[in-house]
C-alpha cells in the first residue's frame, strides 16, 4: 500500500520507472504473486524478496529504462538458472510506471482486520510496525490532539471518537480488537462492548496479570459468561517476547495477530 502511494507520487512526478511483479509462481519462491517493486535508475522501492532474483530483475528493468530491448515477461527456474536454494520457478513483468497506474493494482488480501483503542506510545508503536503489512486498522482514540504528529501508513484509518465503546459496532465480523488507552475505566468499557460481540475473532487488552483478574472479576459483575471472558487476552504478545519498551510490546502484538493465521 505504501508501494502504490510512492507509484502514485513517482508518477505525478513523470518519474521514469518500471514496476516489477511476481506474476506466476510455483514452488519454493521468496515472495507471493503479485508482489511488486518499483525500479529507477538510482533506486529501488519495495522488495520481491531480495537474492539473485532481486538482483537481476533490477538489472533488467534499468536495462528497459535505458532504452534496450527487454522481454516484458521473464520465466526464470530460480536454482537452474539463479543457483537460489529455493528452487521454485516465478515469472516476473516488466512494466514502465507510465503504463501501470497504481489505482488499478488490486489490493492484497488483508491479513487481518484491526480496532485498535489507543494512541498513546504502545498504540503508535503497533502502528509503525504495521507499516507494510497487508491488514486494515481503525485507529480509534477520545481525545482531541490523539493522532497529533502521527505519521499514518495508507490501511489505517484514525477515528477520533467521542464515545470510544461505541465505535464497536463498526468493526466487521472477525475483526481483531485492542484496547490500551491512557485510562482504565475506558478500557473496560471497550472490553465490555466487544464481549458483547460474539463475532469477533480477537479481542486483546494491555496490562498484567493481575489487571486481567480484575477486569474479570467487574465484567462478571457486568453479566458476562465463562464462555466470554474467556475470550479476553491479557497480557497481550505473543508468549515468549519479553519487554517493556513500546516497541518490543508492538512488535509481540502484531506476531500474535499474525500467528492466528
Amino acid at each position: 500500500m505504501r508501494l502504490a502511494a510512492t507509484a502514485a507520487r513517482w508518477r505525478r512526478e513523470r518519474r521514469p520507472a518500471v514496476v516489477v511483479e511476481l506474476r506466476v509462481v510455483r514452488g519454493s519462491v521468496p515472495r507471493e504473486a503479485g508482489t511488486r517493486m518499483l525500479v529507477a535508475a538510482d533506486t529501488v522501492e519495495g522488495t520481491i524478496g531480495g537474492g539473485h532474483l532481486e538482483l537481476k530483475a533490477i538489472e533488467r528493468a534499468r536495462a528497459l529504462l535505458r532504452g534496450e530491448a527487454v522481454e516484458p515477461l521473464w520465466a526464470v527456474p530460480l536454482g537452474p538458472a539463479l543457483g537460489q536454494c529455493c528452487g521454485g520457478h516465478a515469472t516476473l513483468a516488466f512494466v514502465p510506471l507510465s503504463d501501470c497506474p497504481p489505482e488499478a493494482w488490486p489490493l492484497p488480501a488483508p491479513r487481518f482486520v484491526l480496532q485498535l483503542h489507543g494512541a498513546g506510545h504502545v498504540g503508535r508503536a503497533i502502528v509503525r510496525v504495521l507499516d507494510g503489512i497487508p491488514c486494515r486498522v481503525q485507529w480509534v482514540d477520545e481525545r482531541e490532539d490523539a493522532f497529533a504528529g502521527a505519521e499514518l501508513p495508507p490501511q489505517v484509518e484514525a477515528v477520533p471518537a467521542a464515545a470510544a465503546a461505541d465505535e464497536l459496532a463498526r468493526a466487521p465480523a472477525g475483526a481483531c480488537v485492542l484496547v490500551m488507552t491512557h485510562r482504565h475505566d475506558l478500557d473496560l468499557e471497550i472490553v465490555h462492548a466487544a464481549l458483547v460481540r460474539p463475532d469477533l475473532g480477537f479481542v486483546g487488552l494491555i496490562g498484567s496479570r493481575s489487571k486481567r483478574e480484575r477486569f474479570l472479576a467487574r465484567l462478571a459483575a457486568r453479566g458476562h459468561g465463562a464462555e466470554a471472558l474467556a475470550r479476553l487476552v491479557c497480557p497481550v504478545g505473543l508468549p515468549g517476547i519479553a519487554g517493556k519498551e513500546p516497541a518490543v510490546i508492538a512488535v509481540a502484538v502484531v506476531a500474535q495477530l499474525l500467528a492466528r493465521g
